[in-house]
């Protein structure tokens, strides 16, 4: 049988998602979100978020297998159109109004693990620009999703390809729940040493001012020089350049994507935008802290880098200090900050700089950092893992997708 060039209106009837109030979230029945669609190909095996639903609203926005969730309206074209797909069903799940629920028309005909793949191709993505409207928001209009175009191999030629791509989707799983552990393990002893301080040589140690003795309390930029990022105007389009030609910018979405380290970036400044600027450029170990729309969250750089001005960065002259560093920003109670938007969560630059710290002596920091540091070793290493086995996958999806590689 030879390869089909299908229209999805052929393939699926479109449904949007429920909308309800605030109050409704929180506690019910699960609830496929719109960041759950955006951040996975395929839905994870559970849904954790949650919704109060009626028997009719499960019914009317159930969540089965097959059914294609793709993003319907977002702050930026480019997010427009991201696809998820269901590989079981859901039982008493629903769906975001802000997503799309694309149903198939029949069975047999596409495969779940297929489409799941072959929507998420740069190159598919592509067309739904095209369709953004943007009035305050991007939009995306049933008859637009549905006039795109898809491949259609035979069903066992999609299976064969589903099997290859999803080969390194285990890869990718399964180093990312040893990160996960791995991460815990880290947690479990910055717990027990510093916030149920059992600590070595702990039985010996007096508490002087709510701290052991020898260790220092005080405003976080009295132990390290903490900037901040910068964004060259957007409006100004020749201060963003591809991959491999600048220095790479770490915008809050980059941060925590696999991980704590921030390897790839989504974009990079040109060597002209970040002297015209004044863009600081920071290195290597520097622990970066969000604190703008997402406050508090934490990653490291593992090389010369830049970052928007949403985030903070604490650079670390005694690299043992990375460790406890990391761990320390990563275990504090953001809240405690308060609150300096009236629009979304944000404090600002001088509340970081000046957000408590506790510094242990350096006897405790050093072996802190010999215990942890052959953890976020193995992290970096398996982050790494990850991004290759990304890169091998989404080739080879690009070339059994057209044909160059006969499968």
């Amino acid at each position: 049988m030879s390869w089909e060039y299908v229209k999805l209106e052929e393939l699926y009837n479109v449904h949007n998602g429920l909308s309800k109030g605030g109050k409704f979230f929180g506690s019910g029945y699960p609830f496929l979100t719109f960041s759950t669609v955006f951040n996975n190909f395929f839905i994870p095996d559970e849904l954790t978020d949650l919704v109060q639903s009626t028997e009719k609203e499960q019914k009317n926005y159930s969540v089965l297998r097959g059914d294609v969730f793709v993003t319907r309206t977002s702050e930026t074209s480019d997010e427009l159109g991201m696809s998820c797909v269901a590989l079981k069903d859901y039982p008493r799940a629903t769906f975001n109004g802000f997503t799309k629920r694309m149903r198939p028309k029949s069975e047999g005909r596409v495969l779940p693990e297929y489409i799941g793949y072959y929507m998420r191709m740069p190159s598919f993505r592509g067309e739904f620009q095209a369709f953004s409207t943007m009035t305050t928001r991007a939009s995306l209009r049933n008859e637009d999703l549905l006039s795109l175009k898809v491949v259609l191999p035979p069903i066992e030629t999609q299976q064969k390809i589903a099997d290859i791509l999803m080969t390194y989707d285990k890869l990718i799983e399964n180093n990312q729940k040893q990160i996960k552990l791995l991460e815990e393990a880290a947690q479990r002893l910055y717990k027990e040493w510093f916030v149920d301080l059992r600590f070595p040589g702990c039985e010996n140690c007096k508490i002087v001012d709510g701290v052991p003795e020898g260790w220092k309390k005080g405003k976080a930029d009295s132990f390290f020089e903490i900037t901040i990022g910068k964004t060259p105007p957007r409006a100004e389009k020749q201060w963003f350049v591809s991959e491999g030609k600048g220095t790479k910018w770490v915008s809050i979405s980059d941060m925590g994507k696999a991980g704590p380290f921030v390897i790839n970036t989504s974009e990079e400044l040109s060597e002209d935008a970040v002297k015209k600027y004044k863009v600081k450029i920071i290195p290597k170990d520097t622990i970066l802290v969000s604190f703008k729309l997402t406050v508090g969250r934490v990653a490291m750089t593992v090389e010369d880098m830049c970052t928007n001005e949403a985030i903070a960065h604490f650079c670390i002259v005694d690299s043992t200090l990375r460790e406890y560093t990391y761990m320390y920003l990563k275990a504090f109670e953001y809240d405690t900050l308060g609150n300096t938007s009236s629009i979304s969560k944000a404090v600002n630059s001088k509340i970081i700089k000046s957000m408590p710290f506790i510094m242990p002596t350096k006897y405790i920091i050093n072996l802190f950092s010999n215990k942890v540091k052959p953890l976020l070793d193995l992290i970096y290493a398996k982050q790494c893992t990850i991004i290759s086995a990304v890169e091998v996958r989404d080739r080879l999806l690009k070339k059994m997708m057209i044909g160059e590689i006969e499968v």
